[in-house]
C-alpha cells in the first residue's frame, strides 16, 4: 500500500507494540470523549443543573442507537487486522470498501430513528418533564449529524485494523480543538449566531465530527489508497465479506447495546430521586469514563496484536500480548481507584459548583472507582476474544452480568439505600463478568473463530 503507516504486530517486542499502539489510542478517546466532557462543562458552569441534567440523560439514548452499528467498525478492525497478518491485500481493499458502503447504509437509518423517536426515547425512560423540551433539542441535532461520526469511526477502524492509531488520533484533535472553539459561540450566540445554549453544544459537536470525517476519507484515499473515487462500488455490497464482518460485529455490537440498554435501564432508576442526582449521576459517569480509558485503549491494541498474529499463525505470541496486558492495564486501573478516594470532589468541580450534585457525584465516583480493576482485566481478555473475531460469548456474558445482577442489584439497593445502593449495584457486576469471561477464555474456544484458519493448520 502506498505511504502506508501499517505497522506489523508479528515481530518486535510486544510490549512496545502495546504501548505504542495504546498511547495514541488513549489519546483519541481521551479527546472524543473531550466533545462530551466540554460540552457538560459549558452546560454545567454557564446553564446550571437542569441543562445539566438534560445533556446527561441524553447520552445513554445516544449509545443505545450508535452501539449495534459501531459494531461493524469492530468487525471492520478484526479482519483487517487478520488480513493485513496474512498479507493478504486484496482481501484487506475488498473489507475496507464494503464495510464503507455497509456502515454508511446503517449510520443514516440509525440518524432517522433517532431524530424521529428521541421525545419519545427521553419519555421512556422516566425523564423529569422539565428536561425534556431540552434534552428533545439535544438530540435532535445530534442525530441531524450522526452519519459524520460513523464514517470517522470506520476509517479509524480501518487504520487500527493496519496498525495505525496515530493518524485517527491527528484528526481528533482537529475535531476537538473546533469542537472547544465552537461551544460559547453556539452556546451564548455571536454576530449573526443565535443565542443557542443546550441546542448549540449539539451543533458544535456535528460540525466538528464532519470535519474529522472529510480528513479522514482523504487520507484513506490518498495516502493509503484503499478508497475508490468511484462511488457506485460502496452500494454494491459483498455477500460474503459483509456476512463475515457481521458475524463478527453484530455480537460485538450487541454487547455495546446491551450496556447501552442497561445505562438506559440505570438512568430511569436514578431519574426517580430527581434532577440533582441526575446531574450529579452524569457528572460521576464523564469521569467513570475517562477512568476506564487506559483499559480501553489496552484493550484496542489487544485486539490488534492479537489479530495480526493469529492470522500469522503466531498463538502463543497473541497470548503474551494478553498477558502483558493485564500487567499494564491491572496496574494503571488500581493508581486511578485509589486517585478517586482521593480526587474525586475536586476533578468533579470542574463541572459544576453546586454543592447537592458534587455531593452524589463524588459519592458515585468513590464507589464505582472500586470496581475499576476487575473492568481492566475483563477487557483486556475481551480484546483479545475479540482479535481472535470469537465476539457471540463476551456479549452473552455482558447480558448475564448487566441484566441479573447490576440492574436487579442497583434497583434492590436503591430501595434499601437510595441512590447510593444504585452505585453500589453498579460496582459489584464486573466481578461476575470477569469470572465468566476468564473462564470462556481459558477453555479455548476461540481457536476456531479465527477467520484466516489455514494459516494456523
Amino acid at each position: 500500500m502506498k505511504g502506508s503507516k501499517r505497522q506489523d504486530f508479528t515481530t518486535g517486542s510486544i510490549p512496545r507494540h502495546l504501548l505504542i499502539f495504546a498511547i495514541p489510542m488513549f489519546l483519541g478517546n481521551l479527546l472524543q470523549a473531550l466533545y462530551n466532557t466540554v460540552d457538560t462543562i459549558w452546560v454545567g458552569r454557564f446553564l446550571g443543573p437542569e441543562a445539566l441534567a438534560a445533556v446527561s440523560v441524553s447520552f445513554p439514548i445516544i449509545f443505545v442507537l450508535v452501539s449495534l452499528v459501531m459494531g461493524i467498525g469492530m468487525g471492520t478492525t478484526v479482519l483487517v487486522a487478520q488480513y493485513a497478518g496474512a498479507k493478504d491485500w486484496e482481501r484487506v481493499r475488498r473489507v475496507v470498501i464494503n464495510s464503507v458502503g455497509l456502515l454508511t447504509i446503517a449510520g443514516a437509518a440509525v440518524s432517522v430513528i433517532g431524530y424521529v423517536f428521541s421525545e419519545g426515547a427521553l419519555r421512556l425512560i422516566n425523564t423529569p418533564e422539565e428536561l425534556i423540551p431540552l434534552a428533545t433539542s439535544y438530540l435532535k441535532i445530534f442525530f441531524t449529524g450522526l452519519i459524520f461520526m460513523f464514517i470517522y469511526n470506520v476509517m479509524g477502524a480501518i487504520l487500527r485494523g493496519l496498525g495505525d492509531s496515530r493518524t485517527p488520533l491527528n484528526f481528533l484533535i482537529i475535531a476537538t480543538v473546533l469542537n472547544i472553539i465552537l461551544d460559547p459561540i453556539f452556546i451564548f450566540g455571536i454576530g449573526p449566531i443565535p443565542r443557542m445554549e443546550v441546542a448549540g453544544v449539539a451543533l458544535a459537536t456535528v460540525i466538528a465530527q464532519g470535519v474529522s470525517a472529510l480528513l479522514s476519507i482523504r487520507h484513506l484515499y490518498k495516502v493509503n489508497g484503499l478508497l475508490s473515487k468511484d462511488w457506485r462500488v460502496y452500494s454494491k455490497l459483498d455477500k460474503e465479506l459483509t456476512l463475515l464482518t457481521l458475524k463478527i460485529g453484530i455480537p460485538a455490537g450487541l454487547q455495546q447495546t446491551v450496556v447501552s440498554v442497561g445505562a438506559l435501564a440505570l438512568t430511569s432508576i436514578v431519574n426517580g430521586f430527581g434532577h440533582l442526582v441526575v446531574a450529579g449521576y452524569g457528572v460521576g459517569n464523564r469521569l467513570d469514563h475517562f477512568s476506564f480509558m487506559p483499559a480501553m485503549s489496552v484493550s484496542m491494541a489487544v485486539s490488534a496484536v492479537v489479530g495480526q498474529n493469529l492470522g500469522a499463525g503466531q498463538e502463543e505470541r497473541a497470548k503474551q500480548s494478553l498477558y502483558w496486558a493485564l500487567i499494564l492495564s491491572g496496574s494503571i486501573s488500581l493508581a486511578v481507584t485509589l486517585g478517586m478516594q482521593f480526587l474525586a470532589w475536586p476533578i468533579s468541580q470542574i463541572f459544576t459548583t453546586d454543592t447537592q450534585v458534587l455531593t452524589y457525584a463524588t459519592e458515585y465516583l468513590r464507589i464505582i472507582s472500586f470496581s475499576y480493576v476487575f473492568l481492566a482485566v475483563m477487557f483486556s481478555v475481551t480484546g483479545f476474544l475479540r482479535g481472535a473475531g470469537d465476539t457471540l460469548p463476551t456479549m452473552l456474558i455482558t447480558m448475564v452480568s448487566l441484566w441479573f445482577v447490576r440492574i436487579p442489584l442497583a434497583k434492590y439497593f436503591s430501595i434499601l439505600w437510595g441512590s447510593r445502593g444504585i452505585w453500589i449495584g453498579i460496582a459489584v457486576s464486573p466481578v461476575i463478568g470477569l469470572t465468566l469471561t476468564s473462564l470462556y477464555y481459558l477453555k479455548g474456544g476461540w481457536r476456531a473463530k479465527v477467520v484466516t484458519k489455514p494459516l494456523l493448520q
